[in-house]
């Protein structure tokens, strides 16, 4: 495993998200996912990412008991405060805290600061920063950062109301957005405030894991010993200011290819990185929807629809134009055409896709 130093500590560069544990009827799958935490943790994998409305509130427990057998300082604990999930900061870091069977957390974040959320975690009277501060003072939180899903606007707005209290900063960040999302501005943001970046979305949920047969088959060519999923990782390796590179691991099979990939530091050449734009740039114009299976928009769902399959199934389709496919799929229950229109995932959405409007695409054929 390699290793990049932040202030005091070495961390490795690639952490263990807990947002798509493996699962079983819904639930996260304990056996399963712990045998991925005890290998990641045998492999040197030192940094541990979770939030409070991970799993529906179930991964910082899951996290807590799973590395309950490993001595405290042999890892790295992260966890964020989301307003929109309960506005008592007070409350919720104290839950967290037992949540994780710790006295103290490493990284504590605020949660997806975008156009909606700023305001809230802005607000004078809510005191949001001085609590975090605060707790920093008592040794309860060691460093301070946010996550950012919002427009370049409101990053540097938040980046410069927190001011030197912040110290990282994590976005949405892989070579199909470099562009696609304007992650290369973002980046060159938190850069010129003097932050380092930490990276989520590396595979864009699964997206750059297969591109399909053609640009696959390109990437192989050129590569036969790297996975598809290295390249995504290589790529970023070769960006300087990038610290941390968080991938949610579901399966042994990820997890060990991942760790396989994060074993030297070996960025992409100049003709790599060249090849892999040309290839971004071609899978790019195939996708409809930029949806990464975050399933922030599904606990919420009045009606229980599983959006990310039906936002990858339009995708798909978007492509394939695959009929038969689609008949298959839409006889399915909690399909699009169960959506209500409510507009509650869109709410919830970091890359704000009109959800109602494509389900409504979707019940329709119009893909």
């Amino acid at each position: 495993m390699i290793y990049k130093d932040f202030k005091e500590l070495s961390l490795s560069r690639l952490g263990m998200g807990n947002m798509r544990l493996p699962t079983k009827l819904g639930r996260i799958n304990q056996k399963k996912a712990q045998e991925i935490i005890d290998y990641a943790m045998e492999q040197g994998i030192n940094y541990y990412d979770t939030a409070y409305v991970y799993h529906m509130g179930k991964s910082e427990p899951f996290l807590g008991n799973a590395l309950k057998k490993y001595p405290r300082d042999s890892y790295y604990l992260a966890t964020k405060f989301y307003v929109m999930a309960n506005p008592n900061i007070e409350k919720v870091f104290e839950e967290q805290l037992r949540r994780l069977d710790t006295d103290y957390i490493d990284f504590y974040l605020f949660h997806c600061v975008n156009e909606m959320t700023i305001g809230l975690y802005m607000k004078k009277n809510r005191r949001y920063l001085d609590f975090l501060m605060e707790q920093k003072e008592k040794g309860r939180i060691r460093h301070i950062g946010f996550s950012s899903h919002g427009k370049l606007g409101t990053l540097e707005k938040f980046l410069d109301w927190g001011g030197d209290c912040f110290e990282f900063v994590q976005i949405q960040l892989n070579y199909l957005d470099w562009t696609m999302q304007n992650a290369k501005r973002q980046y060159e943001i938190i850069t010129e405030h003097g932050l380092p970046v930490w990276v989520m979305e590396p595979v864009r949920g699964g997206k750059l894991a297969s591109l399909g047969k053609k640009y696959d088959n390109m990437l192989k060519n050129a590569r036969p010993d790297w996975s598809i999923p290295a390249w995504a990782f290589r790529w970023l390796l070769g960006l300087e200011n990038v610290t941390m590179i968080l991938s949610g691991m579901s399966t042994m099979d990820q997890i060990r290819d991942n760790v396989a990939t994060f074993q030297r530091e070996e960025p992409l050449t100049m003709e790599e990185n060249m090849l892999l734009m040309n290839v971004a740039a071609g899978y790019q114009s195939k996708l409809a929807v930029p949806c990464t299976a975050c399933r922030y928009c599904c606990d919420g769902c009045p009606v229980e629809i599983d959006i990310p399959t039906w936002m990858n199934l339009y995708n798909e389709l978007s492509i394939t134009k695959d009929k038969k496919r689609w008949e298959e799929a839409v006889k399915a229950q909690n399909g699009p055409d169960t959506c209500i229109g409510c507009g509650q995932c869109t709410s919830h959405c970091p890359q704000n896709i009109d959800v109602p409007g494509y389900m409504k695409k979707l019940a329709s054929g119009s893909y």
